[in-house]
């Protein structure tokens, strides 16, 4: 390639402007354990008093990014109260495993540590992998993948001293423009959110990792976001059996370790006024456990949320949480005032004392199925070079291919070695989409649109592009979560509507599926592929479609407008 031949071109307006093997087979399930006699299990709980066993229900907040003071205060209610577990959210890996090491000496019985890893270790921690969102693993065909994933998530997890993610995520996103699912969801087709969500937590359980599906009984189709106030579920019951509740139903049928309650009012099932479902005993136990027959872990969503604690303050929501039937109450704005209040509770016999053991147990049973009752501190050495393996990174890679989806291909087939415009939307500098992309169209230059460019810089660019045989666009949302609806300025997407009108024009959308709908005309398209998210790796996967070297095999998890619709894929 000749450096001539290749310039990065800005218009001067813009310019200033595998799997690590570590797995092993169990013989038993947690759910099969849950079932049989266990001399530790009966040790430990004989051994406790009615405090340290209701203390066993509660899982705390950690950070390892908050500094040391911070990480002494946990370390200080974990020694003085034998809490059940820890939750872990932003930090570092090496750092993380270190804390665990030491919070796990305070316990007299071992932690349960766990974390939110919808998409691994990087959905909480720096200088770790990140895989694919659940939305762009929504359109992959081969399961296989997804299955694999789980199985590397799990030993990244246990290898950090882990023993629990808190995914993965079996909503039905049947809202467009929900606030805080979305491209969590798998998709908005039951069936797929059910097949994909079982493929992924058997991985993960395989691999002796225990998971949680959330958000019981279903936060797909809710406008509402929880952190900050309570979500309503109008609808009836029989809608929610035969939609939302349907992969939950099959994730329990398959065996799967836990359940995460949402904080939703939901009427059809307990017209209980401003109650959260996580506060249900309606839901939670006449549902969820006798219904639906689900023996494994309930795990409340965090208790410090809006959507709980904005009805139910000064310690009622986590009293209510434990009556309703939670087994894991996740994150309490104050434990030591739970552990008080629930005490008081089973002093009353709000819970029969049969039930009380048996919940209590059912965390003893998990400790034991995870490795606990032989617990070892975590090896810091080749930590980060364990959990960023060349066969990890590969297995991104071979997500990302997968999940590559071409909505249309009229006939546009790219010369390389025609005069090519190669351009990039909302963004600031050269993507690596284009460096890709550039390296099969020697006869080219680069172009850079900035989100918020002017109508007369769009003007100026449009006419520059006429002078190109054939032109390829990335649409790109650098934002660090992609919403529904991109920040572009309304010039950005007439200029977006333009080029799309011309023949010889390829896009790609790193961005979620759902903002095609906010870009009109884009449907006229002569190519278009959706890559869902702006990861190196599907901006990678998009240039191997575009240079011939990749067959795109994705199918569409959502349907976005009347244009594109679920399960559409050439």
């Amino acid at each position: 390639m000749q450096a001539s031949k290749n310039r990065i071109f800005y218009p001067l307006i813009i310019i200033f402007t595998f799997f690590t093997a570590d797995v092993f087979a169990q013989k038993e399930s947690y759910i099969q354990l849950l079932g049989k006699q266990n001399r530790w299990v009966d040790s430990v709980y004989h051994k406790m008093s009615r405090k340290q066993r209701v203390a066993q229900l509660l899982f705390v907040r950690a950070h390892t990014n908050k500094g040391k003071a911070y990480e002494d205060s946990v370390g200080q209610v974990i020694k003085e109260q034998q809490l059940g577990g820890v939750v872990f959210f932003q930090g570092g890996p090496v750092r993380q495993a270190n804390l665990i090491n030491k919070y796990q000496k305070l316990a007299k019985v071992p932690l349960i540590i766990t974390m939110d890893g919808e998409w691994g270790l990087g959905m909480r921690l720096d200088s770790t992998i990140s895989y694919p969102y659940q939305m762009t693993l929504g359109a992959i065909q081969d399961d296989n993948l997804i299955y694999k994933m789980g199985q590397q998530v799990a030993y990244d997890f246990k290898r950090l001293g882990m023993q629990m993610n808190l995914g993965p995520d079996m909503d039905v996103n049947n809202n467009p423009n929900n606030p805080v699912i979305n491209y969590r969801s798998f998709g908005d087709n039951m069936y797929n959110v059910a097949k994909k969500g079982i493929v992924y937590f058997k991985g993960m359980q395989d691999a002796g990792l225990l998971t949680s599906a959330k958000h019981f009984p279903g936060h797909g189709d809710t406008n509402v976001d929880s952190h900050f106030d309570l979500p309503l579920l109008p609808y009836s019951r029989s809608r929610l059996d035969s939609l939302e509740m349907y992969p939950f139903r099959e994730a329990i049928n398959a065996g799967i370790s836990g359940v995460m309650i949402a904080h939703m009012g939901i009427p059809s099932l307990d017209n209980t006024p401003k109650l959260p479902s996580t506060l249900s005993r309606p839901i939670i136990t006449g549902i969820l456990k006798d219904s639906l027959n689900f023996k494994g872990l309930v795990i409340s969503d965090a208790m410090e949320m809006k959507g709980v604690t904005k009805y139910f303050p000064n310690g009622e929501a986590d009293v209510k949480a434990f009556i309703a039937g939670n087994d894991i109450i996740e994150l309490s704005e104050n434990s030591d005032r739970a552990i008080l209040l629930i005490r008081k509770a089973v002093r009353h016999g709000s819970v029969s004392a049969v039930e009380f053991e048996a919940r209590i147990k059912k965390i003893l049973v998990a400790k034991y199925w995870a490795g606990l009752n032989q617990y070892k501190p975590t090896t810091l050495t080749n930590l980060s070079q364990d959990i960023n393996s060349d066969a990890a990174k590969a297995l991104v890679q071979q997500l990302s291919d997968a999940a590559v989806t071409q909505l249309k291909n009229n006939n546009v087939k790219l010369n390389p070695f025609l005069k090519t415009a190669i351009v990039s939307i909302g963004v600031s500098s050269p993507t690596l989409f284009q460096m890709e992309v550039v390296k099969s169209f020697p006869n080219s230059r680069i172009f850079i649109i900035n989100k918020d460019a002017p109508a007369i810089a769009v003007t100026n660019i449009l006419n520059w592009l006429k002078q190109y045989q054939q032109i390829i666009v990335g649409i790109h949302d650098t934002r660090l979560r992609p919403q529904s609806k991109l920040d572009y300025s309304s010039d950005v997407k007439l200029m977006i509507a333009d080029l799309a009108s011309r023949k010889n024009t390829a896009f790609s959308v790193f961005a979620n599926a759902y903002t095609i709908a906010g870009l009109p005309g884009l449907e006229n398209a002569g190519s278009l592929l959706v890559c869902y998210q702006m990861s190196p790796e599907l901006q990678q996967s998009a240039a191997k479609v575009l240079a011939g070297r990749l067959k795109p095999t994705g199918k569409l998890p959502v349907s976005v407008n009347a244009f594109f619709i679920t399960g559409m894929g050439l």
